[in-house]
């Protein structure tokens, strides 16, 4: 149900973790995982640099912050391999002077933590396209039941009825189209549609869900449900 990205040669997409948070890089790469991607990871600068010449990734994800050596040299490192390899910064660092730094550096993008899983496909996605490394397969549109998402062109329609949302709308939609049928808790969604390490309260899924509703399901049958004690599904009406 989701699209994918994959490499001239109709192959997944390699996508380099590095991060020396052990957990951090896992959660990561399981989100990578589930975009259909080849996924490994380093937690060091080192490895990092040793694994991207054998694995000859597509894009990397780079954490500034590393044991060994920072993310800076091992960005130099990599690009003298592959000048063009898109980099997306990973850094707990959020002043402008590092941003600046980073992208001064030759980083493509810069995600600060805490940031959402959602957020980092998003953009590795952008990146790779951008670079015109990838293509896309099956036009990148999610499909369940009347409802269509064009995730190149944000647009979604319902029973050919287009339907305006907001970006946090859009990204909520997104999260539930590529799990049909399936209960999704609040947690799981607060952990991929916001930051994953979210401090809010829970009952901010229950205002963009009712939000959603007003929008998706207004005078039509209804495609979200609540499941009592479990969380939310969305399946094709009737």
């Amino acid at each position: 149900m989701k699209s994918e990205l994959r490499r001239p040669d109709g192959q997944p997409v390699r996508v380099l973790v590095v991060d020396d948070e052990a957990t951090l890089a896992e959660l990561v790469s399981m989100a990578l995982r589930l975009e259909g991607w080849d996924v490994r990871s380093a937690l060091d600068g080192t490895t990092a640099v040793r694994t991207a010449r054998e694995f000859r990734p597509d894009a990397v994800v780079l954490d500034v912050m590393l044991p060994d050596i920072d993310g800076l040299e091992v960005l130099r490192r990599m690009r003298a391999d592959v000048p063009a390899l898109p980099v997306l910064f990973l850094t707990a660092k959020d002043a402008l002077e590092d941003r600046i730094a980073g992208l001064t550096a030759g980083g493509d993008d810069y995600v600060t933590k805490p940031f959402s899983l959602e957020e980092v496909a998003l953009r590795l996605r952008a990146l790779m396209r951008r670079t015109g490394i990838t293509e896309a397969s099956a036009g990148a549109t999610l499909v369940v039941g009347d409802l269509t998402l064009d995730e190149d062109s944000r647009e979604v329609h319902r029973g050919g009825e287009p339907v305006d949302l907001t970006a946090t709308e859009f990204e909520l939609l997104r999260y539930l189209m590529r799990n049909p049928r399936r209960v999704l808790s609040k947690a799981q969604i607060l952990d991929r549609v916001w930051n994953y390490d979210f401090g809010g309260q829970a009952n901010i899924v229950e205002l963009y869900i009712s939000y959603l509703r007003k929008k998706i399901d207004a005078g039509r049958t209804p495609m979200i449900h609540t499941m009592r004690g479990a969380g939310y599904v969305l399946k094709p009406a009737g």
